[in-house]
């Protein structure tokens, strides 16, 4: 066997031992039967292809000790759908750039494509109560960033001064924040179902608040009231990206499309509240200083 052909099997080796060792330490700590047992099934499959893939090299390898860690802290502080879903995303990607090699070795290619079929089907049924909130993430974020994002852009241009727009934007998020967690108690508690209205109600307004934070602290920082509005944009941007990232991957859904969707959104309220500040400072004929 060439050395190249050989390293790179190693590397495959490598990922599957290591996937094993996150797979069985994070099952310590988790307390569900259920999950539990998914968790040691996915263990064990790693350590099939592990064997499968030894009975070519010829050798044995160690794990990848910080990517073990990595993914452990990953699995704790976003959650476990998250966290596997996104090991896995890793995985089927690096077998895609070794598509050549596994050609070449057709009976691990057949074993490895069963078993991710069967590793994907076994990550669909993990239940995690996280997950089931959140819709209720998504709708605190969402609102946050469009309504506020679009006070924002009109109060800029309107009062022109960074100490009020930030007063104003404080004290404008707090209360649709309170508002939001009001209204998400109500409607989750008119739906009935699994979930808990106060939990509903507790994540909407945390997440609304911590868009908030995001949002006007530029206005605390720099005095230019244009610059901080740029900041805005960048740290709403941003955090479209990572939530939209989370979703895309704890629900399997597209990322480009939603992320998308949601930043034309937000563009566009900011453009036209914009506008309507300027009108509105015109008309009034208010000057602030």
């Amino acid at each position: 066997m060439e050395d190249e052909i050989k390293n790179k099997i190693l590397t495959l080796q490598r990922n599957e031992i290591t996937e094993y060792f996150i797979y069985i330490k994070f099952s310590e700590g988790i307390k569900d039967s259920h999950n539990k047992e998914i968790i040691k099934k996915l263990a064990e499959e790693e350590k099939e292809h592990y064997k499968k893939l030894k009975e070519i090299t010829k050798r044995d390898i160690g794990e990848n000790r910080f990517k073990v860690w990595l993914y452990l802290f990953i699995l704790k502080i976003f959650g476990f759908t998250f966290g596997l879903k996104l090991m896995e995303k890793g995985e089927r990607l690096a077998q895609r750039s070794y598509i050549g090699i596994l050609n070449n070795f057709p009976e691990i290619k057949e074993i490895v494509s069963d078993e991710k079929e069967h590793e994907e089907d076994l990550l669909r049924i993990l239940d995690e109560e996280r997950l089931r909130y959140v819709g209720s993430m998504v709708l605190g974020l969402s609102d946050a960033l469009v309504e506020l994002t679009g006070t924002l852009a009109g109060l800029t241009f309107s009062l022109r001064n960074t100490s009020l727009v930030a007063l104003s934007g404080l004290i404008t998020g707090i209360s649709a924040s309170l508002s939001m967690a009001g209204s998400e108690y109500l409607s989750t508690k008119s739906e009935g179902g699994d979930k808990s209205p106060i939990k509903a109600s507790i994540i909407t307004g945390l997440t609304y608040i911590l868009a908030v934070f995001f949002l006007v602290l530029p206005y605390f920082i720099f005095k230019n009231y244009f610059i901080s509005f740029i900041f805005t944009l960048i740290f709403a941007i941003f955090l479209v990206i990572f939530f939209t990232f989370y979703v895309s991957v704890a629900q399997e859904i597209e990322f480009k499309k939603r992320f998308l969707e949601m930043l034309f959104i937000i563009i566009s309220v900011s453009f036209i509240t914009f506008i309507i500040g300027i009108l509105v400072k015109k008309l009034l004929g208010i000057e602030i200083r």
